[in-house]
């Protein structure tokens, strides 16, 4: 008998860069290239992946709302970030901003240690996220960086830093201190 058709609400083509392989079963997507593997379910989406030639990924959304329609955006980027996750990496750097008592922020083991905020004896610790790495920038003063494949936990682990240093509502006097993203974005390939 005759099949029912599905609509089909939405399709979008992602091209994948050279150097990452890309499987899909079912919404799982892996992705994986020179600094690692990543792997992401898509689950609550009536979604349709599937590879159409060796660089080319096929996303199909069926019917659905005008917001489902955003998802697939939404899921492309997602799969763009891991690939660009795997291939190059993601970088955030953080500054501290003191207007008078100067930020200390080491790294205990796996948890980053703030001291010394508005002068505060208390010690705020934040975890790194799993494959986040820290590094204290050499070359500029009260700058950190954060480091790694996943994005998704490199900008989650720097939203905790920042939170860590929100100044209470009732403190909201004229302080602009704390820590804040400064840049971020793909790590940069540094021209021989």
């Amino acid at each position: 008998g005759a099949t029912a058709m599905k609509t089909i609400l939405g399709t979008r083509y992602l091209d994948i860069p050279s150097g990452v392989e890309i499987s899909v079963k079912a919404r799982t997507v892996h992705v994986k290239g020179p600094r690692g593997e990543l792997t992401r379910t898509f689950k609550h989406v009536s979604l349709d992946l599937q590879m159409v030639a060796e660089d080319k990924l096929r996303l199909d959304l069926w019917f659905g709302t005008r917001k489902q329609l955003a998802t697939i955006r939404t899921i492309s980027t997602h799969i763009k970030n891991m690939c660009v996750g795997v291939t190059l990496g993601f970088c955030y750097k953080m500054r501290f901003v003191y207007s008078h008592f100067p930020i200390n922020v080491t790294l205990n083991q796996r948890t980053v240690e703030i001291r010394n905020f508005l002068g505060d004896k208390l010690v705020r610790k934040v975890p790194l996220m799993d494959g986040v790495d820290y590094v204290r920038t050499a070359d500029v003063k009260d700058q950190i960086e954060l480091s790694g494949n996943d994005i998704t936990a490199v900008s989650l682990t720097a939203a905790r830093i920042r939170q860590s240093c929100d100044i209470k509502k009732k403190d909201l006097r004229k302080f602009l201190d704390g820590i804040f993203v400064s840049t971020k974005g793909p790590i940069k390939v540094e021209e021989e």
